[in-house]
């Protein structure tokens, strides 16, 4: 089994990414899906071997554009969004991430969680460590092959 805490979209407020940071010591995998992934720089020197970090629309100098998890068999594309125009309905990135042979998408961009499967894809978008919107992340387990994804409210 691995576990994965996956956030988005914390544009600089630290306070809502260190409510979630006590959970990356007990994950295997901490990903930020982008805008704010400079919010990640310290948590990344503690935790080097578990950070994944992407890079959204409004991050300039830090993380990467795209990156594909495998685990037990499940591979996971992890990206923005904002190349795949999520904000009109997430098609084209369920068929870029079948392109990939992926059957788990993370994405973030909307500011709005979500987990829903297109076409055999398990779309997954976290939602917002933002303040102005409900914070939320998303809990991931694949286990024996099976992703489950759980959206999380911040408290």
């Amino acid at each position: 089994m691995k576990t994965f805490v996956v956030i988005s979209d914390s544009h600089g407020r630290r306070k809502n990414v260190e409510k979630v940071a006590p959970l990356f010591a007990e994950n295997d995998y901490v990903v930020h899906l982008g805008d704010g992934s400079t919010d990640l720089r310290d948590f990344f020197r503690e935790y080097p071997d578990k950070m994944i970090v992407m890079r959204g629309n409004c991050d300039f100098s830090y993380g990467m554009d795209e990156y594909v998890i495998e685990e037990e068999g499940v591979r996971i594309l992890c990206c923005h969004g904002h190349k795949y125009g999520v904000k009109s309905g997430i098609g084209r990135l369920a068929a870029h991430a079948k392109e990939r042979d992926c059957t788990v998408a993370l994405y973030g961009h909307t500011h709005r969680a979500a987990a829903e499967e297109i076409d055999g894809v398990l779309c997954v978008n976290p939602g917002s460590l933002g303040s102005y919107t409900d914070p939320s992340y998303c809990y991931l387990v694949v286990h024996q092959g099976k992703p489950t994804a759980t959206i999380v409210k911040l408290q």
